[in-house]
This record gives structure tokens, C-alpha cells and sequence, in this order.
């Protein structure tokens, strides 16, 4: 048997993470006041509501090398090989602390890909993975080869209230941070080969909306055999524009809505509205 592991910031829905031999190892959160709770262990509703109040971005953290080893450990018992589909290694130490996991355990039936992307980003791999095992019946180095070819055309486009989560967090440069944080500016984000750019501006959010359906089309278009994802952050709504630009424009159907865990969520912060998807092939 083959089993796909990913970690929680893969955002996963109960659907896809209650799949058979699908296992997720959760990132940590730890608060102000040194509690700590595991990615995915409260509600969004309440764990955004928790953010907001929150006088100090709270800290995440990557898995345990324990957590990774179990999987590893129950692999090896059972003679299984394991598909390790993980959050970006530019954005976590999580993927090198799963490799480490695997050497400790000398388990060597396992392929680990490098996402590039996190949320629904390594949901569209772990998606793929499971189409290419239960319906392709393909060996597990053969997946591994696919999702390759396929991570570096995952895009994710986003519209957020502001930069200050990710500059605090680290995760976006001082300058950037200024020119997306101008009064009554909302700023568009992209993620692409691993990292978080600010690629665009535009006063308010009906501005910032027409920044990203413009940049949807400057990152390749919408490949349609994988559909895409809607994902959010504290408030479903403000993915009413993008769910409309997708039917309405792009005559797009087959959509699935995600809600932005806690670990990615904690440096995006509220407001965010975004858009998941696999670039057409380049002709």
C-alpha cells in the first residue's frame, strides 16, 4: 500500500484528509501567554477571533520529528511505501524535519516532494496523489515524478487586508510592507516557486479584486482539469467577487471552498479572499 502523508498546513477538507491511508501531521501554535495548541485543534471561527484580540503574532511552529517517525514506523511494519507531500521548505522547516524523521527511523521506502506552495496549494498535489494511486494505480516513485512535473504550475493569488501579519511573521520584507500598507490600500499577493511576493495594489477591495482577476491570467490561466479552490481566512463572504469572476467570466464550475488553517493563517491574518490553481500547459 501507499500512503500519502502531508502536514496540516495543507489545509486540507475532512473529505480529503479522511481518505484511506492519508495521514497529516499538524504544525503547532503557541500564544503570547505560552499556550500552545495543535494546527486544526479549535474552529477557525474561533481560533480568528482569538488572532484579532491577540497584542502579539503568535508563533508556529513545525511538526515533531516524532510525529513524522509514527508514520514512518507504521510504514515500515506494514511493508508500505509513503508519499511525503509537504509545506514549502522556504516557508518551514517542516520538510527537512520530516527527511531527518526518516533517516532516524532508517525507513527508506518513502518520496518526499518539496511543495512549493502550502494550503490548498499541497491539496491540489495530495488530490493528484490519490487520483494517480486509486485510480491509475501507479507505483509510488511514478507519483512522486508527476507531482514534480505538476507543483510548478500551482498558483495561488490572494487579496488581504494588510502586510502587517506577514511582516511581523517574517515572511515579507520591510519594503514591501510599507507599499502594501498605505492608508485604503488593499494588497494582492501572490505564491509562486515557494515564496510570498506582493505583486500587486489597488485602492480598496474592489480594486484589489480586478488586480487579481487580471493576475489570474498574467500566471497562466485556470487549467480546468483540476479545477480550483476558493480559499478564505476569517469571513467565507468576501469570496462572493471571486466566486462570480470564476462562473460568470471564466464559465468555470467545479469549484471547492477552503478555509485557511491556523498555522498560514496566522501570518496572512483576517480578510483574506484568494484563489488556488493549476496554470494551463505552456504551448
Amino acid at each position: 500500500m501507499i500512503r500519502i502523508l502531508t502536514d496540516s498546513a495543507a489545509d486540507l477538507t475532512a473529505a480529503d484528509a479522511n481518505r484511506p491511508y492519508v495521514h497529516v501531521v499538524p504544525l503547532t501554535v503557541t500564544f503570547a501567554d505560552g499556550s500552545t495548541i495543535l494546527d486544526g485543534e479549535i474552529p477557525g471561527d474561533e481560533y480568528y477571533a482569538r488572532l484579532k484580540e491577540e497584542k502579539q503574532l503568535p508563533r508556529t511552529s513545525q511538526p515533531s520529528p516524532e510525529a513524522f517517525m509514527e508514520v514512518f514506523e507504521a510504514a515500515k511494519r506494514s511493508g508500505d511505501q509513503v508519499v511525503a507531500i509537504l509545506l514549502s521548505s522556504t516557508l518551514s522547516g517542516t520538510y527537512q524535519c520530516a527527511r531527518l524523521a526518516a533517516e532516524s527511523c532508517e525507513f527508506e521506502d518513502v518520496w518526499f516532494i518539496d511543495s512549493r506552495t502550502g494550503s490548498q496549494g499541497e491539496g491540489i498535489l495530495v488530490r493528484e496523489a490519490l487520483r494517480l494511486r486509486d485510480e491509475e494505480r501507479l507505483p509510488a516513485h511514478a507519483i512522486a515524478a508527476e507531482l514534480e512535473q505538476l507543483k510548478p504550475r500551482i498558483r495561488i493569488v490572494a487579496v488581504v487586508d494588510s502586510l502587517k501579519h506577514l511582516h511581523k511573521g517574517g515572511r515579507l520584507p520591510a519594503a514591501a510592507a510599507l507599499v502594501g500598507g498605505a492608508l485604503g490600500v488593499k494588497p494582492v499577493l501572490s505564491v509562486l516557486d515557494g515564496e510570498i511576493k506582493l505583486c500587486d495594489t489597488a485602492r480598496g477591495r474592489p480594486g484589489a479584486y480586478v488586480a487579481l482577476f487580471k493576475r489570474i491570467e498574467k500566471m497562466g490561466g485556470v487549467d480546468p482539469r483540476y479545477g480550483y479552490t476558493l480559499l478564505y481566512s476569517d469571513e467565507k463572504g468576501v469570496l462572493a467577487p471571486i466566486h462570480h469572476y470564476m462562473h460568470e467570466n471564466l464559465h468555470l464550475t467545479g469549484g471547492r471552498v477552503a478555509r485557511l488553517g491556523a498555522v498560514l493563517g496566522t501570518h496572512v491574518g483576517p480578510g483574506c479572499a484568494a484563489v488556488v490553481f493549476v496554470a494551463k500547459d505552456a504551448e
